[in-house]
């Protein structure tokens, strides 16, 4: 796939055999297709991959600051306020103030989010298995370990893993 040696800003990566496999192309292709599919199915359900990820983090939270949830999608707080409104305008989740302190607001699902959400993820499994219909279960099964186990791992830049001695190529 890459062949031969090649500079990478100040660093020389060592040659990389024509046999040897990259996963970045192919995860890069399967997460088009995944996006692509997913968003065809969420459509009716007036939702987009973004309204999904929150209704889904309202769920596992049983509830989050507004600011938390901003925190935990990794976006501005201003998106927040937009991605809320949509939620909010469908009756898939409420903004409170918090008793505590009334200067912070509390998200919640509502029933009506609880039911959308449980109708999207229905959706997606029919997209999912679409998109991996060639993989065994168990071979799903591993896949996702792996995914998930992927995610949670320290990003080290190239450099770094030389210099601990890792695989003598990028």
């Amino acid at each position: 796939m890459f062949l031969g040696a090649r500079k990478l800003g100040h660093m020389s990566a060592a040659p990389v055999e024509e046999s040897e496999r990259r996963s970045g192309p192919l995860l890069d292709h399967l997460a088009r297709r995944m996006r692509l599919r997913s968003e065809s199915v969420l459509a009716p359900l007036g939702l987009r991959p973004r309204h999904l990820v929150a209704l889904t983090v309202l769920r596992d939270a049983g509830g989050i600051s507004q600011q938390a949830l901003a925190g935990t999608l990794q976006i501005d707080s201003t998106n927040v306020v937009g991605l809320l409104n949509d939620l909010e305008a469908d009756g898939l989740a409420e903004r409170r103030r918090s008793p505590e302190d009334r200067r912070r607001h509390e998200v919640r699902l509502t029933d009506a989010g609880t039911k959308r959400l449980r109708e999207a993820e229905c959706a997606l499994a029919g997209a999912e298995e679409e998109v991996l219909g060639a993989l065994a279960p168990g071979e799903r099964a591993l896949l996702y370990d792996l995914l998930r186990r992927a995610t949670q791992g320290r990003s080290s830049t190239c450099g770094e893993v030389i210099a601990e001695g890792g695989p003598g190529a990028c």
